[in-house]
């Protein structure tokens, strides 16, 4: 994780290609990638620099990917505040009037891609440097997997896009038509199964890097949106039975600052308390506003704390507070409340358990869990009672770890519902929600009646009094975004 953090490389996405036209000599004093990919140390900083964006992706103020994965579901929303409209399109994106325009969803676009280019950076010059093998298939596996990662993320909010393998040298290579879904779903599963290859395990991996744990659990949640549903079982349970992940006793352990990348995380975004560049401060955009600085203070316990008036967002919504069974001790480690002086005292929930704890306001430590031993569990579940099979204990271990009994649920109908909702309380605020309502076929169902009922009743959801969201929101809920106007200006496959 160190190596990552620290020597992490911000390549350009469109470095200069050389010929082997013997009059063009390399430069000598800047950057390309004919003078810099020629040892091992040299692809060991690409690889860390391939990782970087994934911290803008979690992390950027009012882009970040719990934008387009929570806010866009029943699981949380925004507070209004009609005297700051400075950040309009996290707000569109929740009530589904999110146009190609959108800030947020083309910050996501961009930022994959540069993952993207990253990892061919890595894999095209690779294997004409002679260094040591092991090395070598660990960088490659890496790559694969932080390719395949980005691919999955672009085609199930996209759709359609473009599919980059090597490095674009070119306008012409840059503006590639759009694939088609089932074209990219062949390179994210032949990507994460070469990664899942080449890369060790967890045991062996230096901490907070991929591993083959991690991209078998990415290849089980393809084939899980595939609906293949025999092909996920299998590799989870290769998961399963690598004994190299198990559910730690107390929930609140896994998200703890001083316990990252423990036995039940399989991959996480890497964060890092300081003033190096490389922390962390989701939380601040997620706390409820108008709040004094004391009362910042209270709820973070950091130093140099400062007044918060603009707007907050990923706010819990009563529907997921209501979600928790009575005894579920995952509510309190997941929501708190804070009361609001300047709002008249009001009571407004937050998200308790990203908030861990930090020295200096705004500079957090935390990581961003991506896959959790939890949900290899609740995706094995599934993949079962889908082929009509047992669930056994794979259901039963986190609602088990909760303080909960084992699920009473009986039949396939029963518990494809049973372990959607478990879902939903044990990965809360994770990015899981919106992603699982669109491939269980659940997202119009669900959106439509939250947004009519939230239409009738906003002072429930975060709006002031005489506020409301637009009447056209949640008329028409897209299953994909637009891709990125500002894109489609440089390509005419667009």
């Amino acid at each position: 994780m160190k190596k990552i953090l620290i020597t992490a490389l911000s390549l350009s996405l469109f470095l200069s290609s050389c010929t082997k036209d013997f009059l063009e000599i390399p430069s000598e004093t800047s950057l390309s990638t004919a003078t810099f990919y020629k040892t091992e140390a040299d692809f060991q900083q690409a690889i860390n620099g391939a990782y970087a964006p994934l911290r803008d992706l979690y992390n950027s103020a009012n882009q970040g990917a719990w934008v387009m994965g929570e806010m866009r579901s029943d699981n949380t929303r925004y507070m209004f505040n009609p005297s700051y409209r400075g950040t309009l399109d996290p707000e569109l994106i929740s009530d589904f009037n999110n146009q190609s325009s959108n800030g947020v969803s083309t910050f996501k676009y961009v930022t994959d891609y540069q993952i993207i280019a990253r990892a061919n950076q890595v894999l095209a010059p690779i294997d004409g440097v002679d260094f040591a093998q092991a090395s070598k298939d660990n960088i490659k596996g890496q790559a694969f997997f932080l390719r395949a990662l980005a691919y999955f993320d672009l085609v199930q909010y996209y759709g359609k896009v473009p599919l980059h393998l090597i490095p674009v040298t070119t306008r012409e290579e840059a503006a590639l038509p759009l694939s088609e879904v089932t074209a990219v779903y062949t390179q994210i599963i032949a990507d994460a199964t070469q990664a899942a290859t080449l890369l060790p395990k967890k045991s062996v991996q230096e901490s907070g890097r991929a591993t083959s744990g991690a991209a078998k659990t990415l290849l089980g949640n393809v084939y899980a949106v595939q609906k293949n549903w025999a092909l996920a079982e299998t590799v989870l349970k290769e998961v399963i039975d690598s004994g190299e992940y198990a559910l730690l006793g107390d929930y609140a352990s896994v998200f703890s600052v001083n316990n990252k990348n423990n036995s039940e995380s399989v991959f996480e975004v890497q964060y890092k308390e300081g003033t190096d560049g490389y922390a962390s401060g989701f939380i601040y955009q997620m706390l409820p506003v108008p709040m004094t600085a004391p009362e910042v203070a209270a709820i973070t316990g950091a130093a140099n704390t400062q007044q918060l008036g603009s707007e907050a967002f990923n706010v819990p919504t009563k529907d997921l507070v209501a979600a928790y069974e009575t005894g579920d001790l995952r509510k309190a480690v997941s929501i708190g409340t804070a009361t609001l002086s300047l709002d008249g005292n009001k009571t407004y929930p937050y998200i308790k358990k990203l908030l861990q704890p930090h020295a200096q306001a705004g500079i957090t430590g935390t990581n961003w869990p991506v896959y959790r031993y939890a949900e290899v569990l609740l995706l094995y579940a599934e993949a079962l009672n889908e082929q009509g099979k047992s669930v056994s204990h794979y259901l039963n271990d986190t609602r088990n770890r909760a303080g909960l009994a084992n699920s009473t649920a009986v039949g396939q109908a029963n518990l494809r519902t049973a372990i959607l909702a478990e879902r939903r309380v044990e990965l809360a605020f994770e990015n899981k929600r919106w992603l699982d309502l669109v491939r269980t076929g659940n997202a119009q169902t669900v959106m439509t009646a939250f947004g009519t009922y939230l239409k009738a009743h906003p002072q429930e959801y975060y709006f002031p009094v005489g506020y409301g969201p637009a009447a056209s929101s949640y008329t028409t809920i897209d299953l994909l975004f637009p891709l990125p106007a500002s894109e489609s200006l440089l390509s005419p496959n667009f």
